[in-house]
């Protein structure tokens, strides 16, 4: 080959989404691996050829058939290597081809951090997303003291470094719930900085092998000169919570901007049932009465969402009553529904479990392997 392709960073890519630049996507894996986890985003374009039909191609010399030659192509596959063959590829055939660098194991480490709120009587804070999953974690920051909600392990350095450029120190970690979908950073950062590690009560009943301090509904963790108040939200898990921080509730699972969470992981099929009816009542009896103004920010948006105007993934709780079924259906109606539409779990969930309650010992790496794809903690959009 006469010509090398470039590469485009994971990070880049990011940024070319995020400001809504079109993007064609030629993904070279398998059409199984494509459908089960792929780079979305309202800009994009995906194109997908197999990179079995490049090499084939390339030794009877008819790769210019496979692309459109006037096109401008970012190549994808799972590691970035079957990838780069291909932009070298079509570069050598005057195709303009970059590869993405590390390929989707490289787009599972991009975490981007917005600020969403903070101004001279409020708490500032950020929330990070992981656009390969759609998870979302948050740092609450008042005058020298920074509080961490659910944090991804694979991050777990980054919260305590962006604390400390906010001039505080990270004192508490919490987990809204026992994830199911990733590998929970709680006692990584709670290790790495001393701060108090928190779980609900019900959470920690589910078997945690380590150390925590337990919270109950209603309880207020005192940070700076403002506290967090814990809201049981039940239904995803028995032990989930969501946050109030001034006018921001810290939704975790309990609430997507979308539709509901399925109620199947903790106990499976046979008591999810029993979870839904309990989500429903979370739903329209404990957070539904909340002021129309309270500012949602939720544990998981779906990957490729498009954020609000202010770049995050927030809503107000009014917009939401009015737009999601779920305030408005009857009990059984939303149990149906939901029954219904909830897909295909997590991958490895339930050694994420495990891994979450301190049952099973999972190394770095092995952590990150386990939680890549989409996390499919919620039911079908409502």
């Amino acid at each position: 080959m006469s010509d090398t392709a470039s590469e485009i960073a994971p990070e880049a890519l990011a940024d070319r989404i995020e400001s809504r630049r079109r993007v064609v996507l030629l993904d070279v894996r398998n059409r199984e691996e494509v459908g089960e986890w792929r780079i979305e985003g309202p800009s994009i374009e995906s194109v997908n050829v197999p990179y079995m039909k490049f090499l084939s191609a390339q030794a009877t010399g008819g790769i210019e058939e496979l692309v459109d030659l006037e096109e401008s192509y970012v190549v994808v596959c799972p590691r970035g290597e079957a990838s780069a063959e291909v932009a070298d590829m079509l570069t050598d055939a005057g195709v303009d081809a970059v590869n993405l660098a590390g390929g989707m194991h490289g787009w599972a480490r991009v975490y981007r951090r917005q600020r969403i709120a903070g101004d001279a009587t409020a708490a500032t804070v950020y929330q990070y997303h992981r656009p390969a999953s759609g998870c979302l974690g948050y740092l609450v920051v008042s005058g020298e003291e920074a509080f961490v909600v659910d944090p991804l392990r694979v991050f777990a350095d980054r919260y305590a470094a962006d604390a400390e450029a906010e001039g505080a120190s990270v004192e508490g970690v919490l987990d809204t719930h026992v994830h199911a979908d990733h590998v929970s950073g709680l006692r990584h950062v709670a290790g790495a900085t001393g701060a108090t590690a928190y779980l609900s009560e019900t959470a920690a009943d589910r078997g945690v092998t380590y150390e925590v301090e337990t919270v109950a509904d209603g309880d207020r963790i005192d940070l700076g000169d403002h506290t967090v108040e814990v809201r049981s939200t039940p239904g995803h898990t028995t032990g989930a919570v969501s946050l109030l921080v001034d006018d921001l509730l810290l939704s975790g699972d309990s609430l997507f901007l979308d539709g509901a969470p399925r109620p199947d992981l903790q106990k499976g099929d046979e008591s999810a049932p029993e979870f839904a009816r309990t989500l429903h009542e979370t739903l329209t009896e404990r957070l539904a009465p909340l002021p129309d103004e309270t500012v949602v920010a939720p544990g998981h948006v779906p990957p490729g969402t498009e954020p609000a105007d202010d770049s995050t993934y927030t809503a107000r709780l009014g917009d939401l009553r009015e737009r999601l079924s779920v305030f408005s259906e009857s009990r059984e109606t939303f149990v149906e529904r939901v029954l219904g539409s909830m897909g295909a779990p997590p991958a490895n969930f339930e050694r994420i479990i495990a891994a979450n309650l301190g049952r099973e010992t999972v190394a770095d790496d092995d952590a990150f392997e386990l939680e890549l794809g989409p996390n499919n903690c919620a039911v079908t959009a409502d």
